[in-house]
């Protein structure tokens, strides 16, 4: 079997996004041990933020991976993968980073759903007009 050079930008974009999520995950553990929380975030801001932002990544990455690799199947051209891959890794890594540091408001929570969503809408699009013979 021919591995495409779009499946091999797709493999790179799952893989850095399974080490981001990983990343997200060990966080939560580390502070529930620090406060010996079992369970839950036990109504520990930091603790509370470490969980908010591990739980948004699971809600959002899954999905557009998916998204990614049927993109790659259908023979879209690879810079595009990568374009969809670079920004979902982005905006999912910028708003780990500022949902972690605070609850509020911040530019990269602001930047982190702005590359999301548009990771989302141009891997849409893109799906679709594949999908048109």
């Amino acid at each position: 079997m021919d591995v495409t050079p779009a499946a091999h930008a797709a493999a790179l974009w799952a893989g850095l996004s399974l080490i981001l999520l990983l990343v997200l995950s060990v966080r939560v553990v580390r502070l529930r041990r620090k406060h010996a929380v079992v369970l839950g975030h036990g109504d520990i801001p930091e603790l509370t933020h470490a969980v908010r932002a591990f739980g948004n990544a699971t809600e959002y990455v899954p999905a557009a991976l998916a998204a990614i690799a049927v993109l790659a199947l259908v023979g879209a051209p690879p810079l595009l993968v990568h374009a969809c891959g670079l920004m979902l890794f982005a905006g999912r890594l910028s708003h780990a980073v500022g949902l972690s540091r605070t609850g509020e408001a911040s530019m990269p929570r602001a930047v982190g759903v702005v590359l999301t969503w548009l990771a989302y809408i141009l891997t849409a699009v893109a799906l679709i007009f594949y999908a048109v013979p």
